[in-house]
């Protein structure tokens, strides 16, 4: 069916998860315009906006699946979908699947689609969630699969990355803004936070976040070697509003408070 939809925008307040085969037409979502290819999967979470350019005909096959927090609600999956950092990713960080990877989920997808269809009973909640869960699962395993097949140009990022904490730590950015956020790094990167932080963890096994608080925290050793400088004025240099929530995190990290740190050393 060929629908066109340019120009439009969508929030559809629901999770979203589509499978496509054959998509004529770009894609805007956040700050992105995509084309997709043939096996593209992406993951959409409620109050994120998609909107469609140059979308002369939009053919929808392949299948998509739509469903509302409320349905998770009391499930484990409920309390745990959050985990799942792709909902967050950009439309260009789609998931590529092989044949076999598409033959896998979209057998999951027929099972939600037979629960749907038949009468419902006591078990089809259980067996719909059971079976979205088995999607999620399984597109986890193949992330991190695309991540390792690109792994040589994941580590350029890798050392783009590095580049780009090095320059803030070394300029007056960390004493004026503070540390920066993962979604600021992503963006240095052309990429978002939540991509960043698993192909770092792909690659090297710590997330954004740890990659900066272990930055931090070398910064402040050194800073904390120079005794003409109070805990407080390295906590300031640092770009910490309040020294004890440094003094807080440096422990947490080390296992000592700075001051302790300073004084074995």
């Amino acid at each position: 069916m060929d629908i066109d939809l340019s120009g439009l925008k969508f929030d559809f307040g629901l999770y979203f998860i589509s499978l496509k085969s054959d998509i004529k037409g770009a894609f805007t979502y956040g700050r992105t315009s995509y084309d997709f290819e043939e096996g593209s999967m992406v993951f959409v979470a409620p109050g994120q906006i998609i909107g469609v350019e140059q979308a002369h005909a939009l053919d929808f096959s392949g299948w998509s699946l739509f469903f509302h927090a409320d349905l998770l609600r009391r499930s484990e999956l409920g309390q745990v979908i959050q985990n799942y950092s792709f909902f967050n990713y950009e439309l260009d960080e789609a998931l590529q699947l092989s044949d076999k990877e598409k033959i896998s989920l979209t057998e999951f997808a027929i099972n939600i689609e037979t629960e749907i269809e038949q009468n419902l009973d006591k078990h089809s909640q259980e067996l719909i969630i059971h079976n979205l869960e088995a999607i999620l699962k399984y597109s986890n395993r193949y992330y991190d699969r695309q991540f390792l097949t690109r792994s040589n140009s994941n580590k350029d990022f890798v050392a783009q990355f590095e580049r780009y904490i090095n320059n803030y730590f070394n300029s007056s950015q960390l004493a004026d803004d503070g540390l920066p956020t993962v979604t600021q790094c992503g963006q240095a990167l052309h990429m978002s936070g939540h991509y960043l932080s698993d192909l770092l963890k792909s690659e090297t096994g710590k997330s954004a976040k740890e990659h900066l608080h272990l930055k931090l925290i070398d910064k402040a050793k050194s800073k904390l070697l120079d005794p003409t400088r109070s805990v407080s004025q390295v906590a300031y240099d640092l770009g910490f509003e309040y020294p004890q929530n440094f003094s807080k995190l440096f422990k947490a990290k080390t296992g000592l408070t700075p001051t302790q740190y300073r004084a074995l050393n």
